[in-house]
């Protein structure tokens, strides 16, 4: 995935570009190093051409990274939304005979589905920054 914007500021080996969003920034799941607002957002990218504030360049996201983090961020709490389903359905029934089990499987669902965010969140802290998961300016424009 790549992206054209303009270089707003230099932060060490970093650099701040805006970007005009597009309908696949609604549901992307780089939220960490991209901040919406209205028509722009702001990337944090490596300059590795050292671009200077006011460049146009072309920021990539490596296409590894981009899956990587699609199926971290939707995958894991759809699966853990169907183990908790049944999980609450299969043994959380055993446990508490006068509820009802399909009540029983939404809570265990919707309980995995909750916890899985929180610890992708607290994962995806600890990766915050690391240059294999950020996007590279790869060239200047102009």
């Amino acid at each position: 995935m790549e992206e054209t914007g303009v270089v707003k500021e230099i932060i060490g080996p970093k650099a701040i570009v805006i970007v005009q969003t597009k309908s696949a920034c609604d549901s992307c799941p780089g939220g960490s190093i991209c901040k919406a607002t209205g028509d722009e957002a702001q990337i944090e990218a490596i300059n590795e051409v050292n671009a200077c504030v006011g460049d146009m360049v072309r920021v990539a996201f490596k296409p590894y990274t981009y899956l990587k983090g699609s199926a971290v961020i939707y995958g894991i709490p759809a699966l853990m939304l169907i183990i908790g389903a049944v999980i609450g359905k299969e043994y959380l029934s055993k446990i508490f005979k006068v509820a009802d089990p399909d009540i029983l499987s939404a809570a265990g669902g919707f309980g995995l589905f909750i916890i899985s965010f929180i610890v992708i969140k607290i994962w995806m802290k600890g990766r915050e920054g690391k240059k294999e998961y950020m996007p590279v300016i790869e060239e200047i424009i102009k």
